[in-house]
């Protein structure tokens, strides 16, 4: 009978067992608790079981076939503390696991500039790393982007760049600077983002408007560079890279030393210098190209888990020579570098940078506070202070050979508000109120007409972004932005000018003083923008991914597009303005598909981005001046449309072996005029071949090859203007032909890489030939291919320090 009841009891307790529902699911993510940024690899375990699961590199995890019950999980993670979780398991559930990280490996610190990964998952997003950053310290920051997939450069010579994102630069692209928008005079494509490559520890570029948190006009995409993240614990750590050039025949040094303390107390500080002389072509010396740069910046705060501040201060100085042969007093001068081989003038190697040149000092203030409220986010507030001092050198004769023929002070106030809503499993909201008050003087002592005049503008804006998790597959985000904009300006028309462009009949009322010649007047504009993104995030297993997103962007004319009257002294040209301007409006669509097999990867991402009124600037005629003609361009307003596509792969051959490549194509129309549009990029492409070698020190080696195709779409802006033919003495018509573009060109490069280690100090030596077989090639997206060849070959050695 005993032996019965035994029986029967073991028998109801396995069926009971049998019958448990046990097909429930638990997946999410694992992230930090800061910002919100992925873990990867950490550790899941279900206290009292064998169970647990690993989250992958994205910080992904699965428990698959669990029953219902309570449950306690403990998560761990490389450099943070353990944590435990409890809850009840009753159904398929998506939970995001939180830890505090912590930095422990100094010589690999986590890196910030993952927050737009979290929060705007359905856009396309590239970035540098620490590592690549370091082997681009040599670099300008325009420069160092250019390795990006899908990004190039607008030059000016050869140690000015803008970033071109999908086709758009200057005031379409938004740079964010330690969370702060800069505000450098970005509307010139002579000016070049006031940023030290050395001081970040992650960039991030962003394709597309979505990046609604700073700002709605966005209509090429968002660069965002962020410092090193001070990690919680006593700990001290530097780096020191020094580079040397023999194109230039110079380089540049760049340290840096961050201290912190387990209270969260810290301190970090960074500078660098740069230094060289005259570039050099293949074939001859590209005079007054010379450049001085010295940058600094600190920082100091309290960071705990629920609350802390962070003050910060930068300043970007620079000196550049801009090239000599470029500096043309009249069209005839133009005619010639054009039809020339050789620049016009030719010096030997000199370290001294005269006129032409720019000189620029860029100064930031940060200041920030974060208090996490329970049960519902984190509140941040921001306070950042920008001046910026820009002075273009013309050659000029006497006494104003050392006075700027542009000289510029902008000084800028910007105060940003934001609640982070993270009490939602599936829900994360940011809600924000930003403003900001400019001010613009332009020096009058300069004996110029002034290209652009003193303004104040004032700027009030709002956003809500919004990120969900519909499942497990499907993440939408979505957001809307508002932003009004005031602008008051004082300027001096010339009546010829007033009345030749039309101004005494749309603007008689701005007018405040007649001073016979000349009228000053006082434009006032008022904007009212909308700007909005949705997109959506389709996980079609453990390695693909689908991203689309709609974005419209909405842009202001900036002070250039509707107050330039006068020349450009950097660029040679006549620029006017035109007070009717309206805003842009983008309407773009990009499209993501990323795939992940064993040994290839590849990413291929397509855009359509419909933009009304468009604003362009393009020649329109002659102007004559005291110092000569020059050609006259004016911004216009038209309808565009651009389609493009870029790519990336990779395929490991084996554990040393890796190729890379990444193709870039735009084709750009304007639609009023059945024209392409002006400066865009070509088609262009880039491979890498990389072989490590682990038994010789880990030696690395790789070979990579550049070829920019000509660009055969291009609009027919040249011009017929009569030239003085100085042995006859009369008047001959010639033709300028200014929109031909250069052939197409292909380089190679060589890098040899090997580490070190000395106790507590890591060292990396690395040498790198750029332009191996020292080609001569111009560039269609230089402004200066009409006077001489780009750089020649270039051999680099670097030297790095880890401390």
């Amino acid at each position: 009978m005993r032996f019965f009841v035994w029986v029967s009891f073991l028998w109801l307790t396995t069926f009971t067992l049998q019958a448990q529902d046990c097909t429930f699911q638990l997946s999410g993510k694992v992230i930090d608790i800061h910002d919100s940024s992925a873990l990867p690899y950490a550790i899941i375990k279900i206290e009292g079981s064998t169970k647990y699961a690993e989250a992958d590199a994205k910080g992904n995890y699965i428990f698959k076939n669990l029953c219902a019950g309570n449950y306690t999980f403990e998560i761990s993670h490389v450099s943070c503390e353990k944590r435990s979780v409890k809850f009840e398991l009753t159904s398929d559930k998506v939970f995001n696991f939180k830890l505090e990280h912590h930095i422990d490996e100094l010589n690999e610190v986590l890196l910030t500039g993952k927050l737009y990964q979290n929060k705007i998952l359905s856009n396309s997003i590239q970035e540098l790393n620490q590592k690549q950053i370091s082997n681009l310290s040599n670099l300008s920051f325009g420069e160092a982007l250019a390795q990006i997939n899908g990004v190039s450069t607008l030059s000016t010579g050869t140690s000015i760049s803008k970033p071109i994102i999908q086709g758009m630069h200057s005031s379409r692209v938004l740079i964010i600077n330690n969370n702060v928008r800069m505000q450098d005079q970005q509307w010139g494509v002579d000016h070049a983002p006031n940023l030290d490559i050395n001081s970040a520890a992650n960039i991030q570029v962003i394709k597309g408007s979505a990046a609604l948190q700073y700002g709605g006009d966005a209509v090429g995409g968002v660069i965002v560079s962020t410092p090193q993240k001070a990690p919680l614990t006593d700990t001290i750590f530097g780096s020191t890279i020094a580079n040397i050039n023999s194109n230039g025949r110079g380089g540049n040094l760049s340290t840096s030393l961050l201290k912190s303390t387990k209270k969260g107390w810290y301190f970090k500080t960074q500078a660098s210098l740069k230094r060289h002389g005259d570039l050099e072509a293949p074939d001859y010396v590209l005079s007054n190209t010379g450049v001085q740069e010295n940058n600094i910046s600190f920082g100091f705060g309290l960071n705990k888990i629920d609350s802390g501040f962070n003050a910060y201060y930068s300043l970007f100085s620079t000196e550049i020579g801009i090239l000599r042969a470029s500096h043309i007093g009249n069209l005839r001068d133009l005619e010639n570098s054009i039809n020339s081989l050789v620049p016009s003038f030719i010096d030997g190697f000199n370290y001294q940078i005269n006129s032409p040149k720019q000189q620029v000092n860029h100064h930031l203030v940060k200041l920030d506070y974060f208090k996490k409220i329970k049960n519902l986010g984190k509140l941040k507030a921001q306070y950042a202070f920008q001046f910026n001092r820009r002075k273009e050198f013309d050659v000029r004769r006497g006494e104003r050979s050392e006075k700027a023929a542009l000289d510029l002070e902008l000084t800028t106030h910007q105060v940003l508000t934001q609640l982070e809503v993270r009490q939602f499993d599936r829900l994360a909201l940011d809600i924000g109120v930003e403003t900001s008050f400019q001010n613009n003087y332009a020096n009058p002592e300069t004996g110029v007409r002034r290209l652009i005049p003193d303004y104040d503008m004032f700027t009030l804006g709002s956003f809500v972004t919004s990120t969900y998790n519909l499942n497990k597959l499907i993440t939408i985000d979505a957001g809307m932005r508002y932003d009004f904009t005031h602008i008051d300006a004082l300027k001096f028309y010339r009546v010829s000018r007033w009345e030749e462009r039309g101004y005494a009949i749309d603007f008689a009322d701005i007018i405040l003083e007649d001073f016979g010649t000349q009228l000053l007047t006082n434009p006032v504009f008022n904007f009212h923008n909308f700007s909005s993104s949705l997109g959506a995030l389709f996980k079609l297993g453990e390695e693909t991914e689908i991203r689309s997103n709609f974005s419209l962007a909405t842009r202001n004319p900036n002070p250039s597009e509707l107050f330039s009257d006068g020349l450009h002294h950097s660029i040679a040209n006549i620029e006017l303005g035109d007070l009717r301007l309206k805003q842009e409006q983008s309407y773009k669509v990009n499209l993501s598909l990323s795939q992940a097999f064993k040994n290839l990867k590849f990413e291929i991402n397509p855009y359509f981005n419909a933009i009304d009124n468009f604003m362009v600037l393009e020649p329109s005629g002659i102007e004559t001046t005291i110092r000569g003609a020059f050609p006259v361009f004016e911004y216009r307003q038209t309808q565009a449309q651009l389609w493009g596509i870029d790519a990336e792969a990779s395929y490991q051959f084996n554990k040393q072996t890796s190729l890379q490549g990444q193709i870039a194509y735009i084709y750009a129309e304007d639609v009023s005029l059945n024209q392409p549009i002006i400066n865009m990029p070509p088609l262009n492409t880039r491979l890498e071949l990389v072989h490590n070698q682990p038994n010789w020190n880990n030696l690395s080696l790789s070979v990579s090859h550049e070829f920019f195709a000509k660009q055969e779409r291009f609009p027919d802006l040249d011009f017929s203007t009569l030239i003085l033919n100085t042995e006859t003495g009369e008047l001959e018509p010639t033709l300028i032909n200014i929109s031909e573009s250069p052939a197409a060109f292909q380089l190679f490069h060589v890098t040899a890489e090997m580490p070190f280690k000395f106790n507590q100090t890591d060292l990396r030596v690395r040498l790198q030939v750029q332009n191996i077989f020292n080609t001569s090639y111009r560039n269609y997206l230089n402004r200066q291919r009409y006077y001489a060849d780009e750089m020649g070959r270039n051999i680099q050695l670097q030297i790095q320090f880890n401390y």
